[in-house]
C-alpha cells in the first residue's frame, strides 16, 4: 500500500514554476529520500503535502485519501518537521510539546506523559522548564522533531532534520530516523546532504530546478549508471599528461586523472586490466594498483543532475556542521 502518492503535482510563484509535474509514490514503512540543492523545490513539495500551499495542478493522496481538493484531509496522520522551528519561544519545552499534543485532541494527562516520555528521548529532560527560546541550535531542532510525533503519526515529514546543528545532535537525530523507520513509520525526509540520504533512505528522488530527474532505491542508484565500469589504476609515477594518449588508444572509454599518481577509466563495456598495464609499462609507469570502482551516491548525483559536486560541499558549508 503507498502511504503517500503524487501525479504531475505543480507549483507556481509569478513566473516561477517551483514544482514542476512532480509524480512519484512512497509505500509505506520506507523512509523516502528527497535530495537536492537549496532552491530545488524539496520545501515547496513538502508544504503542498502537508497542506500548508495548495499546488496549481496535481494530484495528492495521503494513504489513500485525495487530499488535492482538502489539503487539510489527512493531517490526523501526518506528522511535520519545518526546515525551520515553529515553537514559541516563551513557552518551556514541555509546555511546547503540551501544547502541541492538544492541538491534536490529546487528553492532559496522556499528552503531559508523552511529552515527559519524548524530552527523556531526546535528552532534554533537564531543559523541560527551561524557554524554547534560550535553546541551541541543537535542542531547538531536537524538540521540533519531539513535537512533530508527539501524536504519533504513521507518516512523518522531515524538512532538512539536520542542517545547521552539530554532530552529535545530528548523529542523534538520525538515530531516532532509524529507530521510527524500524517500527514502521513512513518518513519523506528532504535533503541537501549526500551521505545522510544514502544512510538513511530505502528509496531517493533526485530533484533539481523543481523537476524530478530520477527516482531509484539506494542500491540501484549506486549501481554502475547506464551498465557502465570503472576501473582506478594507481602508477608509480605521475600521470599528469597520460589521459589523452590514453583516450586516443582507447577511444571507447573516458580518463579523469584523480590525482597526479591515480588514473580513472570509465567504460560500457567490461574495462580487462592487461591491456591497461602494457600501456603504462611502455611509458614507463609501473601499475601498482588496479580496482574496480563502484559509484558513489554522490558520483551518481552529479551524472543525473549535472550539479557539481563542489556547489553541494558549499551549501554544506553555508548551512553548517551536517552528517
Amino acid at each position: 500500500m503507498n502511504a503517500i502518492e503524487v501525479s504531475g503535482l505543480t507549483k507556481r510563484y509569478g513566473e516561477v514554476t517551483a514544482v514542476d509535474g512532480a509524480s512519484f509514490a512512497v509505500t509505506q514503512g520506507e523512509v523516502f529520500g528527497f535530495l537536492g540543492p537549496n532552491g530545488a523545490g524539496k520545501t515547496t513539495t513538502i508544504n503542498m503535502l502537508t497542506g500548508l500551499a495548495r499546488p496549481d495542478a496535481g494530484l495528492i493522496r495521503i494513504a489513500g485519501i485525495d487530499c488535492s481538493a482538502n489539503p487539510k484531509a489527512g493531517q490526523h496522520l501526518i506528522g511535520v518537521v519545518p526546515d525551520e522551528s515553529n515553537l514559541y519561544p516563551e513557552l518551556t519545552g514541555f509546555e511546547n510539546l503540551s501544547f502541541c499534543a492538544a492541538l491534536y485532541g490529546m487528553r492532559k494527562a496522556p499528552r503531559e506523559a508523552r511529552a515527559r516520555e519524548l524530552l527523556n528521548t531526546f535528552g532534554l529532560a533537564d531543559a523541560a522548564n527551561r524557554k524554547f527560546g534560550g535553546y541551541s541550535k541543537g535542542m531547538k531542532r531536537k524538540l521540533t522533531i519531539a513535537a512533530g510525533i508527539i501524536h504519533e503519526p504513521s507518516i512523518l515529514f522531515l524538512d532538512e532534520p539536520t542542517t545547521g546543528i552539530d554532530v552529535a545532535s545530528a548523529r542523534q537525530i538520525r538515530h531516532l530516523i532509524a529507530d521510527l523507520h524500524h517500527d514502521g513509520t513512513t518518513i519523506f525526509l528532504t535533503t541537501h546532504y549526500i551521505e545522510e540520504a544514502e544512510r538513511l533512505c530505502d528509496r531517493i528522488a533526485f530533484i533539481v530546478a523543481g523537476r524530478i530527474v530520477r527516482t531509484d532505491t539506494v542500491a540501484a542508484l549506486m549501481q554502475q549508471t547506464d551498465g557502465g565500469h570503472v576501473v582506478e589504476f594507481t602508477l608509480s609515477d605521475a600521470a599528469r599528461d597520460v589521459c589523452d594518449p590514453l583516450a586516443a588508444a582507447f577511444p571507447q572509454l573516458q580518463c579523469r586523472l584523480v590525482s597526479e599518481g591515480q588514473v580513472r577509466v570509465e567504460s560500457g563495456e567490461p574495462i580487462p586490466i592487461g591491456p591497461f598495464v602494457r600501456f603504462f609499462e611502455e611509458r614507463g609507469m609501473e601499475v601498482t594498483e588496479a580496482r574496480k570502482i563502484q559509484l558513489s551516491l554522490e558520483e551518481v548525483f552529479v551524472r543525473e543532475t549535472g550539479i557539481a559536486v563542489t556547489a553541494m560541499r558549499r551549501e554544506k558549508e553555508k548551512a553548517g556542521p551536517g552528517p
